[in-house]
């Protein structure tokens, strides 16, 4: 019975609500909702369903032009679903968060990890960013406290005093960040989506994320270009 199958229930309203509360879930967290709310809701659950499950979900969210994404982290190749608006272009989205001087440091920062050549930004490059603010310049202690925010709102991830795009403002951003910064983003040549920490051949140009360099070499005797086929010279993590 189609027009049953692709009913909301309250399982997929709850499992709606602890994602809106959570904004990203990785894969396996999110699986593990799935069963609880089929469970809980007494909803027929097949544990290799979820995917349907959340199409489910899109359509009844379609009208609100909202949308459950599922992306990738850049740094393990985890699945992750976010709740993404698609009605807004994400950084108008922020502005309700955010003042003006704290989004052009998000901007600034974003400017930063995409031209950078592994898709980090040094702390010190960005709090030298903090006095050139068109907006309202910002001391280098308000500056450290509003990168600590964009860290706990799931913005900017943070390693060592580099920072990076968190996979939820990859699966939020990627259209946006994709015609905004037409000469410098690239997809990865394996997934097809946002590379942002990614390697280049040296030859032809094209990137690709860690986990699939990791995933497609794998296989290979001998590391070579998937698109040139000239010799891969990067370090194969």
């Amino acid at each position: 019975n189609i027009a049953m199958a692709a009913q909301m229930t309250d399982a997929h309203r709850r499992f709606l609500q602890v994602l809106m509360s959570h904004g990203i879930m990785e894969g396996s967290e999110a699986r593990k909702l799935h069963r609880r709310c089929c469970e809980i809701h007494k909803v027929y659950y097949a544990h290799d369903k979820l995917d349907d499950f959340i199409s489910t979900i899109n359509s009844h969210l379609q009208p609100l032009f909202m949308q459950i994404r599922k992306g990738m982290s850049e740094g393990d190749g985890r699945a992750h679903y976010a709740l993404v608006n698609l009605a807004e272009t994400e950084i108008t989205k922020m502005a309700s968060d955010y003042t003006e001087n704290e989004l052009e440091l998000f901007r600034k920062t974003m400017d930063l990890i995409i031209s950078s050549e592994n898709g980090f930004a040094s702390s010190t490059d960005i709090l030298n960013l903090a006095d050139q603010l068109k907006t309202k310049k910002m001391k280098k202690k308000e500056a450290e406290q509003v990168l600590k925010v964009f860290v706990e709102d799931k913005w900017l991830s943070e390693k060592n005093g580099e920072y990076t795009l968190h996979t939820r403002c990859i699966i939020e951003m990627e259209q946006y960040i994709l015609s905004n910064y037409q000469d410098m983003a690239r997809k990865c040549n394996i997934c097809h989506s946002l590379a942002i920490q990614s390697q280049v051949c040296e030859s032809c140009g094209i990137g690709m994320h860690l986990p699939c360099v990791r995933k497609y070499f794998r296989a290979q005797t001998e590391p070579r270009c998937p698109q040139c086929n000239d010799f891969w010279s990067c370090d194969i993590p």
